[in-house]
């Protein structure tokens, strides 16, 4: 029986290596960076057991002793070796190999030095090898030589010419070994281009050293492009001079390739949200991904090498039982939901899923674990629903408004014209002017209602919201009155957005009074702006909006704060913690409304008696901001002769638009629907200047009907009345340059003036064009 070789030095405690090396045939010794030998294998515990005199020293003695012998079958070598395992400990030496005689001429052994790199300390493997019969067995060699799919070669190193080229040289190469035997250099002609001066440069120093070690691309005669790895060995002579190199060439494109997809796999693993884990078959984790850290709050070192169950609670561990015995049989777990303990101890609700990991035979070697934050889904699934309650909302205000519009235009112009009518002192003229202000004030809780639903019609420009903020600080400090401290913080660098500003305003307004009545003891509030960027993460949980640059507007205030219960349902509308006559309900919806409509996101945090932060962010562009014009004062409604096409189903707001442009000197022609109003502009034979149209048709839309009106009479203008955006004048519900809408409620004065000006501009023509 051979010694037991396991008990010492570097060996002890890992069996399985220990068992690998002892089924070599070869003499193995680990040598330290004194030369002591640390652990040995069967072979060479038998060899030394046996041959006592052969001079070989076991565990405890120093290699580098050989260095001393005077005689004996080693001592010719001694010397040599001495060098090249002090080369090779030290560093100066990558490998080392040497060739020495035994006991007679006949018998030859191979030497050979390399470092351990599985050690954290210096250390070497030495290995004796007999090679007499190997090299008796030339044919055999030939045999393996001419079936194994590397190439072998054999380098005179003093005189720079192969000695021997492996058939495998052609089947990689695509060329002749002969031509190499011919022209040593001639290999570095099918090196690729890109990598001929590194590989000229690996091939100065192999031939300086015996040794190379490189990865190359090289260019076959059919033009395919291979990847090879290419080493180089050493063999040195006596006083350890370099007589020849070994060399084996092999491609590894394939596997190469393989890596590439597996490190591909990795990334994907290592940056899925989701815990990816692998165990083996009896759950002691092998991997663990950043997801898994996320979620279950321990890290990787933490939880390899242990077992997976420490996640189950004792409520769930029949379960982890049942899916770890199907999986081990070789079954599919699908995704089921369950419950796993985190690391602090926290219960969460998980999707999982598990896999048996199968080798090509077939066989269950391990097992794979996805699982899935729940919480996510619900959080998603919860904002989906309040989506789709707020759109069937939004829709139904939106219808509301436009036929309230439609009233309230009835009633704020004929309120005008009877206040034209009036004069001075007549009792009348306060009871219409009431009528008038109750219309106004209507009209305020449609533009609110129109804001939530995303209908209302934009007037899109680019805004500083620096000097927005600026310019209303006076009224906003009058709103929020003395006791409370209204502080701005502004980024100097502040990017730009384009929004309506008017509507900005009215949310930062609705923000400030909204934080104020949170304070009704006093306090602090502050408005905030600066630049940030969405990223992927941030926006898959705010899908409404896309990633990017974005500006911020802030609004906090040191108040009562709310509650979860109370946060998820402050942009709905009419919902409201105060108490009756102090609010409709609407501002926060407003504002919400506005901003999504806009593109951005509204967000808001917020504790109970911690205050609250309100922050809005609009996509930042890259553009100018221009100076605001003054509105004129129209002391008189602007008169005109032009010919204009007038269509609305109201028949009352009919009848007052028509009142009002006849009264300024227009030619009216009247249409109830599309229809009539394509026969009607197809059958009048002068010109038409203007189609004064309602945004909203009965059987097409607007834009349609000015298109189709537009191949009758080419010179036409266009002016929208508008109750809310429609998506047939302006798909995102915003005004651009060249649109020309006027937003209902309006007043006779307002539609003169608009008139007017749409047929004093040519651009206006284009509201119809493709």
């Amino acid at each position: 029986m051979r010694p037991n070789a396991t008990s010492n030095g570097i060996g002890s405690g890992h069996r399985l290596s220990q068992a690998i090396l002892d089924t070599l045939s070869t003499q193995v010794a680990v040598v330290d960076e004194q030369g002591s030998i640390i652990a040995i294998n069967s072979a060479w515990t038998h060899f030394v057991s046996e041959a006592s005199n052969s001079g070989l020293p076991g565990i405890g003695a120093n290699y580098l002793d050989l260095a001393r012998l005077e005689s004996g079958p080693y001592a010719e070598m001694g010397s040599a070796a001495f060098l090249g395992i002090t080369a090779v400990l030290d560093g100066s030496l990558p490998h080392f190999a040497l060739e020495y005689q035994g006991h007679s001429a006949l018998q030859r052994f191979l030497l050979t030095v390399s470092p351990l790199a599985a050690t954290s300390t210096t250390a070497a493997v030495v290995t004796h090898l007999e090679i007499t019969g190997m090299l008796v067995g030339a044919e055999q060699f030939r045999e393996l030589a001419l079936h194994i799919p590397q190439a072998l070669w054999v380098m005179d190193a003093e005189r720079g010419t192969f000695l021997y080229v492996s058939p495998g040289y052609s089947r990689i190469w695509g060329r002749s070994g002969q031509s190499l035997l011919n022209d040593p250099g001639s290999y570095l002609e099918a090196i690729h281009p890109a990598d001929r001066a590194m590989m000229s440069a690996a091939d100065a120093a192999m031939c300086q050293t015996g040794h190379l070690e490189v990865e190359c691309h090289i260019v076959r005669p059919d033009q395919s492009v291979r990847l090879v790895s290419i080493q180089s060995f050493p063999v040195l002579g006596e006083q350890g001079r370099l007589v020849r190199s070994i060399g084996v060439v092999e491609d590894i494109t394939e596997r190469k390739a393989g890596q590439d997809d597996h490190a591909r796999l990795a990334a994907i693993v290592d940056r899925s949200d989701d815990a990816i884990v692998s165990s083996t078959l009896d759950g002691i984790v092998l991997t663990w991904n950043p997801g898994a850290e996320r979620l279950y709050g321990y890290v990787a070192e933490e939880m390899v090498g242990r077992s997976i169950s420490v996640l189950f609670t004792p409520d769930h561990y029949e379960e982890y039982l049942r899916t770890m015995e199907r999986a081990t049989k070789g079954e599919e777990v699908a995704a089921y939901e369950s419950q796993r303990l985190r690391k602090d101890g926290k219960l969460i609700e998980v999707s999982a899923s598990i896999a048996p990991i199968l080798v090509s035979t077939g066989e269950v070697v391990g097992i794979s674990r996805i699982d899935h934050d729940l919480a996510k889904v619900k959080l998603l699934e919860a904002q989906f629903r309040q989506a789709q309650k707020m759109e069937a909302v939004g829709r139904l205000a939106g219808g509301v408004a436009h036929d309230f519009n439609n009233l309230l235009t009835i009633i704020a112009g004929y309120s005008e014209i009877l206040l034209g009518d009036l004069p001075p002192g007549d009792p009348g003229r306060d009871w219409v002017m009431e009528i008038k202000k109750a219309g106004q004030r209507a009209s305020a809780l449609t533009r609110q209602l129109l804001a939530f639903s995303r209908k209302q019609v934009l007037e899109q420009k680019v805004v500083d919201l620096n000097a927005m903020v600026t310019e209303s600080r006076n009224l906003l400090e009058r709103l929020v009155g003395d006791d409370v401290d209204l502080v701005t913080r502004l980024d100097p660098d502040i990017g730009r957005v384009k929004t309506d500003l008017g509507q900005l305003e009215q949310s930062l307004m609705n923000l400030v009074v909204n934080a104020r009545d949170a304070i009704p003891q006093g306090g602090m509030i502050t408005i905030e702006t600066g630049n940030t960027v969405l990223d992927q993460t941030y926006c898959r949980l705010h899908p409404e909006v896309r990633p990017g640059p974005y500006v911020m507007l802030a609004v906090s205030d040191t108040g009562c704060g709310m509650n979860e219960e109370t946060m998820a349902s402050i942009f709905e509308p009419f919902f409201t913690t105060k108490r009756a006559g102090k609010g409709t309900g609407l501002g926060l919806a407003m504002v919400h409304g506005f901003i999504t409509q806009s593109g951005g996101l509204v967000v808001v945090r917020s504790e109970p008696g911690l205050g609250s932060t309100f922050k809005i962010f609009l996509p930042q562009v890259d553009a100018v901001v221009l100076p605001r014009t003054a509105e004129q004062r129209v002391e008189a409604m602007p008169q005109g002769r032009e010919t204009i096409l007038l269509v609305e189903y109201e028949a009352p707001l009919r009848a007052l638009a028509r009142h009002v442009l006849q009264a300024c000197g227009y030619k009216v022609l009247e249409a109830a629907h599309a229809d009539g109003a394509i026969r009607l502009a197809e059958r009048h034979k002068g010109s038409i200047h203007l189609l004064l149209t309602d945004v909203v048709l009965q059987g097409m839309g607007a834009r349609v009907v000015a298109e189709r009106i537009a191949v009758a009479k080419p010179a036409i203008k266009v002016l929208y009345l508008g109750g809310y955006a429609d998506q047939a004048v302006s798909p995102p519900g915003a005004v651009e340059s060249y649109t020309a809408i006027l937003p209902k409620p309006f007043t006779p004065s307002a539609l003169a003036v608009k008139v007017r000006a749409v047929l004093d501009d040519e651009r206006c023509q284009e509201a119809w064009s493709p």
